[in-house]
């Protein structure tokens, strides 16, 4: 390998470095919405230079974490109800096309695994264990999302859903929304075991991830005292 190759790659490992130590900080809450980032400090305290820095937050902001502004600085981006709505959109849109597709790949194993799953939300909200609900919760989506050969769109799905959750994580939650939310999976469940996956897709975009029909509580998770989760 040339020094060339080796410089490009050792490069692209440490951007990768800062973004994954970015996010974990945008997940603790040490890094908040609308705060800017100091770059000089932050490549300091990591011991790099500004290459990979700014490597990683184009990759940020290109996933919509961060907005750069030029001659200001890169600004920790601030998740407002349009932006939710937004996302709740393109999530059930997407998730809603994978399960269309998936006839030929699903089977009675894998609802089952999508009931065991919604068995550890309901028994994690009954001990007010939000991050066990939470790790439930996403993977009983990944159950079918997994099925899916379309490796872009579930990477961009999980990174909605990171933009949905991780701003930072929350550690309380609306109890009314995870209790409908779980009575949304049975339904999910349900269609997809019976094999009516239109119907199944249908109730996800329409339904699960439908911001009109969510608002109420995406009001009270993001914008009220207290919080929650999907």
């Amino acid at each position: 390998m040339d020094e060339q190759c080796k410089l490009e790659l050792d490069t692209t490992s440490l951007s990768s470095m800062v973004y994954e130590d970015l996010k974990r900080r945008l997940n603790s809450g040490l890094l908040r919405p609308g705060q800017f980032i100091d770059l000089s400090a932050l490549g300091r305290e990591l011991g790099m230079s500004r290459t990979p820095l700014r490597d990683a937050m184009i990759r940020l902001e290109l996933e919509g974490f961060v907005v750069v502004y030029p001659r200001r600085g890169v600004m920790v981006r601030t998740l407002d109800l349009a932006d939710i709505r937004d996302i709740y959109q393109i999530v059930g849109a997407l998730e809603a096309s994978v399960v269309e597709r998936m006839a030929l790949r699903f089977r009675a194993s894998d609802a089952d695994r999508m009931d065991a799953f919604r068995a550890t939300m309901i028994k994690s909200l009954g001990e007010d264990d939000f991050d066990a609900y939470y790790s439930a919760n996403l993977a009983f989506h990944d159950v079918y999302l997994d099925l899916s050969d379309n490796e872009d769109l579930v990477r961009d799905v999980r990174i909605l859903k990171e933009r949905l959750y991780d701003f930072p994580r929350r550690s309380e939650y609306v109890k009314e929304w995870e209790l409908d939310s779980t009575a949304e999976h049975v339904e999910i469940t349900a269609r997809l075991r019976s094999g009516d996956f239109k119907g199944a897709a249908g109730y996800i975009r329409d339904v699960h991830w439908n911001f009109e029909v969510q608002e109420r509580y995406i009001r009270t998770y993001y914008f009220a005292a207290g919080g929650g989760g999907r």
